[in-house]
């Protein structure tokens, strides 16, 4: 029986008509974005798991429960002996296997010698000379112990011991990219860009990994669209500004329907003042608290404000408020942030619960939620983060991004069009008579050539049942083409949602296509 191949739990192929509205989604980021005078980055999917055990924290869900790792072993030789050793079936009878043991050991410890001789190691250094010593210092043991004598099942507990420490010495550990962030500010320190001129601004498109339980918009292999800036601003019309340019974004993507949440979670002088507190009342409702919960009492307070718990949620609501809790300064960005927002006509809430549980996370944070998407509603978060550049080595730098589950969003993008709310095609050409088709063929290139997405049937059809085919192509607009419009030299364009009807020429007809529904096919 042949064996049925199928894509991994947890991962999907994209196939069309979906496609077509994933590359809608991507090419509008990119044109968004080149606006703002972001530019792309792209950047590699495998990075160091310590990449990320730096920026996420070691505890943090992320990195110990979800994270697909992998060891990367570049010395054949030095694996070799070290899975002889760490995995050898000692027979405690047998002289000989211990021989055979300790030339193995021998082997390993050569091996090690080579690596903290080279100069690009596939170690980290100190991994390297702690195994060493160890091993080193054991093997020498053993060497005494036979010669005294002792018995094979004298020298068991000595033994497993140098397994155990042959089995720490590993490959560097690579991290399938859970999140991109500390991947840009990697590139951004180990590339210099700090050392350009004015802000760096990038964004990126691409696929991340996680090993969760795969649900309704949530997969194994996601994909995110994120956007940072790195640089010496921490103003607040530049947090406005990211905001606004992926607002504008979700509405050239026709997700209009949204809700915008804000916060501030203050910096490094007043958090710890306000996570103390938070946690001396937490300390008071313990037990009416769920196991994870009462967990992040002691490791993250923060997050306990993130619960989804429906049980929680009264408990939650009466815990301080942090925005109560802002030093002078923190008060005076979140007024003036506000303010920026205001100023752009957008619309948002305060969330006084919306919070980042890391460290190096400062004052502005926010969050976009959209209809029909469950509980978890939210597809797109972001906030400033001043210390992770320093915290990952590099000089100290202001920083601000999102970054924007694509899954989410396309399913929500998908609930819209059902709805009737959003049109997959521009233009549908409906032409009458022979001499029509030729003027169709003509006008569809020249739409074409203005990025204005036009279907053309080359088999005629009656008026009513070519009409009843644009409507199913979910087309924005008609083009009607028949013998009153070749005599008149214009055109007939119908709007297929109210059913009106207007005579233009070719120019006019460019142009209102391009003001309306094919605008931004047009500034491609």
């Amino acid at each position: 029986m042949t064996h049925r191949f199928q894509a991994v739990k947890g991962t999907r192929d994209i196939l069309p008509p979906e496609s077509a509205l994933w590359n809608r989604v991507e090419q509008t980021a990119r044109r968004v974005f080149a606006t703002y005078n972001f530019q792309e980055i792209r950047l590699p999917i495998l990075e160091q798991r310590y990449l990320f055990e730096r920026s996420l924290g070691y505890e943090s869900d992320i990195v110990s429960k979800q994270m697909f790792t992998l060891e990367d072993r570049e010395s054949s030789e030095l694996w070799v002996w070290r899975d002889l050793v760490s995995d050898w079936k000692l027979r405690i009878d047998d002289p000989l296997a211990l021989d055979q043991f300790e030339y193995a050991l021998k082997r390993l410890l050569q091996c090690l010698e080579v690596e903290l001789q080279r100069e690009e190691k596939i170690l980290r250094p100190e991994i390297l000379q702690s195994a060493r010593d160890a091993l080193l210092h054991n093997a020498e043991k053993l060497r005494e112990l036979r010669e005294k004598g002792i018995t094979p099942q004298g020298l068991e507990v000595l033994i497993e011991t140098i397994q155990l420490e042959a089995a720490t010495v590993r490959g560097e550990d690579l991290g399938l990219r859970p999140e991109a962030t500390a991947s840009v500010v990697r590139a951004y320190i180990q590339h210099g860009l700090h050392t350009r001129p004015g802000l760096t601004k990038l964004y990126y498109i691409g696929p991340m990994f996680r090993r969760e339980r795969p649900q309704k918009g949530r997969y194994r292999q996601f994909y995110q669209v994120g956007a940072e800036v790195l640089g010496s601003s921490d103003h607040p019309a530049l947090d406005a500004e990211v905001i606004e340019m992926l607002l504008v974004f979700l509405d050239r993507c026709g997700l209009r329907e949204h809700t915008l949440y804000v916060n501030s979670i203050g910096c490094s002088d007043c958090r710890p003042k306000y996570v103390e507190r938070l946690r001396s009342e937490l300390q008071k409702v313990k037990d009416h608290l769920g196991a994870d919960s009462r967990r992040r009492i002691e490791t993250n307070p923060l997050r306990v404000l993130d619960s989804k718990l429906p049980e929680e949620q009264p408990i939650i609501e009466k815990l301080p408020s942090i925005l109560d809790h802002l030093c002078d300064a923190c008060r005076d960005h979140f007024q003036k942030f506000q303010q920026e927002l205001k100023d752009r006509s957008l619309a948002y809430e305060i969330n006084k619960r919306l919070v980042r549980g890391l460290d190096y996370y400062i004052r502005t944070t926010f969050e976009v939620t959209a209809p029909g998407l469950g509980a978890q509603n939210a597809i797109c978060g972001g906030g400033r983060y001043d210390g992770l550049v320093e915290l990952l080595g590099g000089p100290p730098t202001k920083g601000m991004g999102f970054a924007l589950g694509t899954d989410r969003l396309l399913l929500a993008l998908r609930q819209v069009e059902e709805s009737g709310g959003k049109d997959q095609l521009d233009v549908f050409m409906v032409w009458l008579g022979a001499s029509a088709l030729r003027a169709a063929r003509m006008l569809a290139r020249r739409l074409r050539e203005q990025g204005i997405s036009t279907e053309l049937l080359y088999e005629e059809t009656k008026l009513k049942k070519a009409l009843g085919l644009a409507d199913k192509s979910s087309a924005r607009y008609a083009v009607l083409i028949g013998e009153d419009e070749l005599a008149q030299n214009k055109f007939t364009l119908r709007d297929m949602r109210s059913g009106q009807q207007r005579a233009l020429s070719e120019s006019e007809l460019l142009q209102e296509l391009a003001a309306s529904a094919g605008a931004s096919a047009a500034e491609e």
